[in-house]
């Protein structure tokens, strides 16, 4: 039966609570439409500021994360008249017109319940579509790529930056990967965010370029890791900090602070919706400095 939600003074309809979503990890139960509804509501107040103002791609899955999902990113005619949103003024016949902007929690819980199991947001806000709010390094594994050497390719990004007194921060995808994004000042291009992530990828690559292959197919890369600066163009977007993953237990891309790079636990699925709220209450959003601290993006020489 649909129940009506009270979330942040908004009343959301939701549905199918029982139904599985996730399977369990081993030793573990499943995870339900109300406990991934229960998630998304807890971690929304958080989640808010990086959705805010920016167009929001869906990877739905509404029969589960074992089945085959698909992209959403049309707003659908049965929305709620009061779900923020956001026509494209640029969007040619047949592309999306309207996309969903996460503005407040219920949007989100909308979402979920809509079978959003990923949320990408844009990198650039509607305000200024042409503009990125920060720059993406996306550490992106290749067939035979060991985690150990991600995070080789991790620590040598994280002394470029201290080098460049550069602010960037990191999360584990929740898959296989890591991604770093540096928040920058408002007023550069894509073009330009591409570039520059382009020149420092290729100089932290070539300290050890058998890692590394920069070939655009994977079958091409010899099972080699690539350093993606591909991601820095318009609606394309990377997966938020804290959104799940379509994966047993429900593992979530979590933000992590750069010493952990020197941990050995830590892997890039390490996180679950289960286990990332106390993280959370224990150790703060370790993204705040995404949205804080904008900053020129200083020349690689």
């Amino acid at each position: 039966m649909p129940e009506d939600w009270e979330v942040a003074g908004r009343r959301v309809r939701v549905t199918n609570l029982d139904k599985v979503l996730f399977p369990g990890r081993a030793g573990e139960e499943p995870i339900t439409k109300r406990e991934f509804l229960r998630y998304t509501e807890a971690i929304a107040p958080t989640l808010v500021p990086y959705l805010s103002g920016r167009a929001l791609n869906l990877h739905r899955y509404p029969d589960g994360a074992t089945a085959k999902g698909f992209w959403q990113k049309e707003v659908p005619d049965h929305a709620p008249p009061w779900l923020p949103r956001w026509d494209n003024p640029e969007a040619d016949p047949g592309e999306t017109k309207t996309y969903l902007v996460v503005d407040e929690p219920a949007a989100l819980v909308w979402a979920a319940n809509f079978g959003g199991l990923e949320w990408h947001p844009w990198t650039s806000p509607t305000a200024a579509p042409h503009c990125p709010s920060y720059a993406l390094i996306d550490l992106d594994p290749g067939t035979s790529t060991p985690w150990e050497d991600i995070l080789t390719l991790a620590r040598l990004h994280r002394a470029a930056f201290e080098h460049l007194g550069v602010t960037a921060r990191a999360k584990v995808t929740g898959r296989r990967g890591i991604q770093i994004w540096i928040p920058i000042i408002g007023g550069y291009g894509f073009d330009e965010t591409r570039a520059w992530v382009q020149r420092l990828s290729r100089t932290v690559g070539a300290v050890l370029p058998d890692l590394v292959s920069w070939k655009w197919y994977g079958s091409d890369r010899g099972g080699r890791a690539r350093l993606d600066y591909t991601q820095n163009a318009i609606n394309k977007t990377l997966v938020a900090p804290y959104s799940p993953r379509p994966a047993p237990g429900a593992p979530v891309s979590a933000p992590i602070d750069w010493d952990e790079l020197d941990d050995p636990s830590l892997r890039p699925d390490g996180f679950t919706i289960r286990t990332i709220l106390p993280r959370l209450a224990a150790r703060g959003d370790l993204f705040r400095d995404v949205p804080d601290h904008p900053q020129h993006l200083p020349p690689i020489t």
